[in-house]
């Protein structure tokens, strides 16, 4: 599809309808075939029927990355929670001068936005205002046509750096399913070389890939898996899928994220049977018995 068809579509079809065209046409590149969203089987195809159909307010509140932190709050306590030192809807009042030496800069309503700021005097404060103002201005349902992020108010979060060094520390990745993290993935080098494996709930490392290539030595489990795992379940519990996102320190386990559109309906799996495994471990029928994380 060309973008001559491309912008016609979407100067002649509803909003809701081109974005749900943009997600199927997506997955279809991706997959090389159209879809089962009748009886969807896969990862990718239930990530596909959320993204077109589910939407319970929960969800978007749990995208919400300054939303989310009250229900972290209530679930596992405040403990886990990254030090935030600033929020806006206009960048251009961010306090550098009394900001740490190092922290992390994100909007609210998006995903893979993230500008990590290890030496604030070396930073280009200008253009880190600029980059803050550009994310504001766009609606990241415009971006990747997934509904979670469409009514999330558009705001810049100043938090705190987690770990010693001045790259981002390993990011665990917990798939939790009707409250039960099923399997761990790590990531490595987000913003260089990106590596992950996949992991049990008891660490024995799976013989699968998905989206990246796999770390090219073994990584030994984290020091606090066991809180990490319940974290991940009490923040899932009542909820059909959420994958949840938390780092690791020698101190503690900090949280990271809660990702509800995890891959975008079009991760790329190896063995490509992962795809069917995966989907298998999700009900989305108790999903839609839910509202607001709560069994009815």
């Amino acid at each position: 599809m060309n973008r001559t068809v491309v912008a016609t579509a979407r100067a002649v079809l509803p909003n809701a309808m081109f974005a749900s065209a943009r997600l199927v046409r997506r997955y279809t590149r991706q997959a090389g075939r159209l879809p089962n969203l009748v009886t969807p089987k896969t990862f990718n195809e239930k990530m596909l029927h959320r993204l077109l159909f589910d939407r319970r307010p929960i969800l978007t509140m749990l995208a919400d990355k300054y939303a989310v932190r009250e229900y972290v709050k209530e679930r596992v306590g405040a403990h886990v929670l990254t030090e935030l030192y600033w929020t806006t809807t206009d960048p251009s009042d961010i306090p550098f001068e009394i900001l740490p030496q190092k922290f992390v800069v994100k909007p609210t309503h998006g995903s893979g936005w993230v500008r990590l700021v290890a030496d604030k005097t070396s930073v280009d404060r200008a253009g880190l205002i600029e980059t803050c103002a550009d994310w504001l201005r766009q609606n990241y349902y415009d971006v990747a046509a997934e509904w979670v992020y469409k009514n999330i108010e558009p705001r810049i979060m100043i938090e705190e750096f987690i770990g010693g060094g001045t790259s981002a520390p390993a990011d665990y990745k917990l798939f939790v399913f009707d409250g039960r993290a099923e399997l761990i993935a790590i990531h490595v080098g987000r913003f260089g070389d990106h590596r992950s494996n996949v992991y049990g709930r008891s660490w024995n490392q799976l013989d699968v890939r998905f989206s990246f290539p796999n770390l090219e030595q073994e990584v030994d489990p984290p020091k606090h898996l066991g809180e990490m795992i319940a974290y991940a379940e009490a923040l899932g519990r009542g909820l059909d899928f959420v994958r949840v996102d938390l780092y690791d320190t020698d101190e503690q386990v900090y949280f990271g994220e809660m990702t509800i559109t995890a891959g975008g309906a079009v991760d790329s799996f190896d063995p490509v049977a992962f795809d069917r495994q995966l989907g298998d471990m999700w009900h989305l029928a108790s999903g839609r018995r839910e509202e607001n994380g709560r069994r009815r």
